[in-house]
């Protein structure tokens, strides 16, 4: 049974685990950011393939990206929501990405970002990370120029 102090030490836990990647990607250390990242972690990413799965492809892809930067990176997560009950949780939020690239072109990006944890020997580890742009119904592109919106009912 989950009692309520236990599921706010969690989500306490996990938003510490969350800052301290933040400041990996601001440092482009992607070891840093991938030390709570489980062996068998799966990653849906906005870039092909479909998937990535395992921790040296997951390494692979975000060492690539973070080499494409000049510098440090901006990098922040908006409205992050957490849940997290007994052994496993999950977040979501947007995510905005700014920096220079290695070619000189500025980056400035928002996405969304879902990421699943699994609790082994009392530590959060990722198990599993979507990251996703909304694409644009008659140009099938991606819509990469969005800025965060509420849109209610």
């Amino acid at each position: 049974m989950t009692t309520a102090n236990s599921s706010a030490v969690d989500q306490a836990q996990i938003v510490k685990l969350i800052d301290h990647w933040v400041d990996a990607i601001r440092n482009r250390d992607a070891e840093a950011s991938l030390s709570n990242y489980a062996k068998n972690v799966t990653l849906f990413d906005v870039v092909n393939p479909l998937q990535y799965f395992g921790l040296d492809a997951v390494r692979r892809r975000l060492s690539e990206w973070l080499s494409t930067f000049q510098g440090s990176i901006g990098y922040e997560m908006h409205d992050l929501r957490i849940a997290a009950d007994g052994d496993v949780a999950f977040s979501h939020s947007l995510n905005h990405v700014n920096g220079t690239k290695t070619d000189g072109t500025k980056l400035d990006m928002w996405w969304r970002a879902t990421t699943c944890y699994r609790k082994m020997n009392e530590q959060w580890m990722v198990t599993h990370a979507h990251n996703s742009v909304p694409f644009d119904v008659k140009s099938g592109k991606a819509s990469l120029d969005l800025q965060p919106q509420i849109v209610q009912q």
